[in-house]
């Protein structure tokens, strides 16, 4: 009797320790998802000067056309209220520059402005998502280079 607890305490930590190690890998491929998106879409924002607002610009295509090629998705990602506009599982803000000018400070807006983009690691467990349904800590942001839009 002795040996067969033996072996079901040994099986049991082997199947806990294969669920950890795949959950970790799971975890990694989502977040280069994510990261590799995030990326993305600041370049192309980049490239575009801006001008991708439009659902139908070469822009706002492009990105949607690299989303579905690298199997990215992000369900129920909404940042809306903080003001941000989303799309396809990714979000973006967009915020105005101003410089001070000379010694008495007066602020000038030149036109300038840089994008906020923030993507999702989708950790789809459902157990995990009973638990804390509005986890916010895995989420992916960086922020464009100054862009002086075309218009």
């Amino acid at each position: 009797m002795r040996d067969a607890f033996g072996g079901i305490v040994n099986l049991s930590m082997i199947v806990v320790f294969l669920v950890l190690v795949c959950g970790y890998l799971a975890f990694n491929v989502n977040y280069t998802k994510a990261f590799r998106v995030k990326n993305y879409i600041i370049t192309t924002i980049e490239q575009y000067e801006g001008n991708c607002d439009n659902e139908g610009s070469a822009c706002a295509q492009k990105i949607s056309n690299y989303i579905r090629q690298i199997g990215y998705s992000a369900p129920d990602f909404d940042l809306t209220n903080d003001g941000y506009t989303c799309h396809e599982g990714y979000c973006y803000k967009k915020f105005d520059v101003s410089t001070k000018k000379g010694s008495n400070s007066v602020e000038e807006n030149n036109g300038q402005v840089y994008y906020r983009i923030v993507t999702q690691i989708n950790i789809d467990i459902p157990i995990i998502n009973k638990i804390m349904p509005g986890l916010r800590i895995f989420q992916i942001s960086g922020n464009t280079k100054l862009i002086t839009p075309f218009n």
